[in-house]
C-alpha cells in the first residue's frame, strides 16, 4: 500500500512541474490581460455593427477563456487529488486507494492531451486537413505501401474520432494505389499531421518477388491545412488553367460516365492539384480550388513571402528532403522515426494507426529545439 502511495505522489509531483512549464508557455498572466482587453474592446459603442470583425474577436475570447479555465481546472484536480493521497497516507484508508487510481490515470491522460494541444498554437493547427498520399521508388511494391499507409491514416483518424472524405483516388496497376488524396475533418486535425509530412520508408520481404527478396518502397504524404472562410485567399483566374477529364478509378460505376473531374494548374508556380470524387463537375471544381488554396498558403509560409504574386515555379518543392520515418517488418520489426528518434517496435500497432508516439514526439521536440533532421 505505502508503495503505491508513494509512486502516486511522484506522479503527482510530476505533473506539477509540467503544469508549471505548461503555465510558463501558456504565459497564462498574458493570457488574463488579453481577455480583459477583448472584454473591454467588446463593450465599445458600434463593436456589434462588423459582423467579421466581431466574429473573429469573440472567437478569439472564447478560446482564451476556455484554455485558462481548462489549465484551472486541471491544476486544482491535480492538488486535490495530492491532498487526498496525504489523507490516504495518514488515515490508512486503503477503500480510497482504488478511487485515487483512477483519478491518477484520468489526469495524466488530460495532462498528456491538453500538453499537446498547447503545441499546436499555429494559425492553421485548429483547421481541418488535405492529406495525399503518392507512391514513390518501389514500382508495385510502392503501390501496395501507398495503399497500407492509407489505412494506417485512416484507422488513426478513426480513432481521432475524425470524418474521411476521398477527394482524388488513382488505384495501382496491379496493387495498392499510386495516389489518394483526403479530406480530414476534425479539430487539430492539421496541427497533428502536419508531422506526417515527408518521405515514409518500407522495408519487407517483398510479396510481388517471386524469389522472396527484400524490397525497399517508399512513399511521400504531403499535408496541408483546409483553410476556413477568414483565411480565404484570393487567386487570379488569368493564373489558372482549368481541365475537365472523365473520371476513374474508386468511386463506383458513376465517375466514368461524364467528364466530372477536374484539374486545376497554377500557371505562376506549376502546381497542378485535380478532384473527381464528387458527382457533380461544380462540386469537383469547388474542392480542387481548395486544394490549390491550401497549397498556396502553406508554400507562402514555407517560402516567407507575403502573396501569391510572390510566388515562382522553382519554390514549389521547398521543404522535401530524405524520409522521415523507417517501417521494417524483415529481418526484424521496427518503426523508427529519423527526426525525432522515437522508436516502436510493434509495427502491427502502428500500422493499426497508433502513430501518437511519433506526432506528440515531433511536436514537443519542434517545440523545444531538439528537433533534428537525421536523414538516415
Amino acid at each position: 500500500m505505502w508503495l503505491k502511495l508513494d509512486e502516486a505522489l511522484d506522479k503527482v509531483a510530476h505533473m506539477k512541474e509540467i503544469l508549471e512549464e505548461m503555465r510558463a508557455s501558456l504565459d497564462l498572466v498574458g493570457l488574463e490581460k488579453r481577455i480583459l482587453e477583448l472584454d473591454h474592446y467588446m463593450q465599445e459603442p458600434g463593436f456589434w455593427d462588423d459582423a467579421s470583425k466581431t466574429q473573429a474577436i469573440t472567437m478569439e475570447s472564447k478560446n482564451l477563456k476556455d484554455k485558462l479555465e481548462r489549465f484551472n481546472n486541471v491544476f486544482t484536480a491535480v492538488e486535490d487529488l495530492e491532498v487526498l493521497l496525504d489523507m490516504i497516507k495518514e488515515s490508512e484508508d486503503e477503500d480510497s486507494i482504488s478511487e485515487a487510481e483512477t483519478e491518477l490515470k484520468r489526469l495524466q491522460e488530460e495532462i498528456d492531451r491538453f500538453r499537446i494541444e498547447t503545441l499546436l498554437s499555429g494559425e492553421y493547427d485548429k483547421n481541418n486537413a488535405i492529406l495525399t498520399l503518392h507512391a514513390g521508388a518501389g514500382g508495385t511494391d510502392a503501390q501496395d505501401w501507398t495503399e497500407m499507409l492509407l489505412r494506417m491514416y485512416t484507422r488513426w483518424a478513426e480513432k481521432k474520432g475524425y470524418s474521411l472524405e476521398t477527394l482524388d483516388y488513382l488505384p495501382g496497376d496491379e496493387a495498392g494505389i499510386k495516389g489518394v488524396t483526403l479530406s480530414v475533418k476534425g479539430e487539430y486535425a492539421y496541427g497533428y499531421l502536419k508531422a506526417e509530412k515527408g518521405i515514409h520508408r518500407l522495408v519487407r520481404i517483398s510479396p510481388f518477388n517471386a524469389n522472396g527478396k527484400r524490397q525497399t518502397s517508399f512513399a511521400s504524404v504531403e499535408v496541408l491545412p483546409e483553410l476556413t472562410e477568414n483565411q480565404d485567399i484570393d487567386i487570379k483566374s488569368d493564373d489558372l488553367k482549368i481541365d475537365t477529364y472523365r473520371a476513374g478509378g474508386a468511386g463506383g460505376q458513376y465517375v466514368n460516365k461524364t467528364e466530372s473531374a477536374i484539374r486545376i494548374t497554377h500557371l505562376p508556380t506549376g502546381i497542378v492539384v485535380q478532384c473527381q470524387n464528387e458527382r457533380s463537375q461544380h462540386a469537383n471544381r469547388e474542392k480542387a480550388m481548395a486544394m490549390l488554396k491550401a497549397k498556396l498558403t502553406e508554400l507562402m509560409v514555407r517560402a516567407h513571402k507575403e502573396k501569391i504574386e510572390d510566388l515562382s515555379g522553382d519554390l514549389k518543392d521547398i521543404g522535401w528532403g530524405s524520409q522521415i520515418r523507417s517501417y521494417v517488418f524483415q529481418p526484424y520489426t521496427m518503426v523508427k522515426d529519423h527526426r525525432t528518434g522515437a522508436e516502436n517496435g510493434n509495427v502491427s500497432s502502428v500500422m493499426d494507426g497508433d502513430i501518437d508516439l511519433f506526432i506528440n514526439e515531433y511536436l514537443i521536440q519542434s517545440s523545444n529545439g531538439t528537433l533534428e533532421d537525421k536523414n538516415n
